[in-house]
């Protein structure tokens, strides 16, 4: 997650823990979240599943992070789409719920690693990974279910990834061979939506590390040559057209 939303590799943003460590503090390196800001007054809303993900949650007045995980017995998808749609109650109370959360967030983070765990400690054929698939599939969709209610459907676009390539893919279970199963691991990488071409099958190579160049591409805004973070051009229907630029930023 740290190489997702900084844009660089572990060799630059110096994060090799994957637990919660409190002496740690927060990462030096900036966020999508912080260049989201920067270049365009975005504010983002991050619901992480998990409490080692903290240290990620550094706050500031343009985030707002909700997060739960295995050391709360009661997290599971449904309950964090259930976080995500009481901030989606609050923003759209027209009373800026004092001032905390003014508006809905121009970038929805969701994490919802179930799947991944539940195939780590009960086997990736198992029917509690299958089922587990299924509710993150649920949630997904429940998310999506909220843009429509607020009428935003056709004004969003959705970005879906994996973290790791735990599991056996179609390059491990032998379905491809020759030079393309040396590329293994492999991630799902997804893209939909507004300014996105429908039914492209992406021919360049992509990390995960792009997805905070991509998404910041998507709103209109550039990013910034410290990042290793590139957007994936053929994927959007148009040429990069900037936003407009906020009079407050001027």
């Amino acid at each position: 997650m740290a190489s997702l939303v900084t844009g660089m590799p572990v060799a630059k943003h110096g994060i090799t823990w994957n637990v919660f460590e409190f002496s740690r503090g927060y990462p030096r390196a900036p966020t999508v979240f912080d260049y989201l800001d920067l270049s365009g007054g975005r504010d983002s809303a991050i619901f992480y599943m998990d409490e080692s993900l903290y240290q990620l949650a550094k706050p500031e007045p343009y985030t707002d992070y909700q997060m739960c995980g295995p050391l709360r017995a009661e997290c599971n998808p449904d309950r964090l789409v259930g976080y995500v749609r009481d901030y989606f109650k609050k923003a759209t109370s027209g009373s800026g719920y004092g001032h905390a959360i003014p508006a809905l967030p121009h970038l929805l983070v969701v994490h919802l690693p179930a799947p991944g765990r539940v195939g780590e400690t009960q086997g990736w054929k198992s029917v509690a990974y299958k089922d587990a698939l299924k509710a993150v599939d649920k949630a997904m969709g429940t998310v999506l279910d909220l843009y429509r209610e607020h009428g935003l459907i056709k004004r969003t676009t959705v970005f879906a990834t994996s973290l790791s390539a735990f599991g056996e893919t179609q390059f491990s279970a032998g379905e491809v061979s020759g030079e393309q199963a040396g590329n293994v691991p492999v991630v799902p990488w997804i893209a939909s939506g507004v300014g996105i071409k429908a039914g492209h099958s992406i021919r360049q190579p992509v990390s995960i590390i792009d997805t905070g160049a991509t998404v910041m591409r998507a709103l209109g805004l550039t990013t910034y040559t410290e990042w290793e973070s590139h957007p994936v051009e053929e994927i959007f229907k148009t040429a990069f057209a900037a936003a407009p630029v906020s009079p407050l930023l001027q």
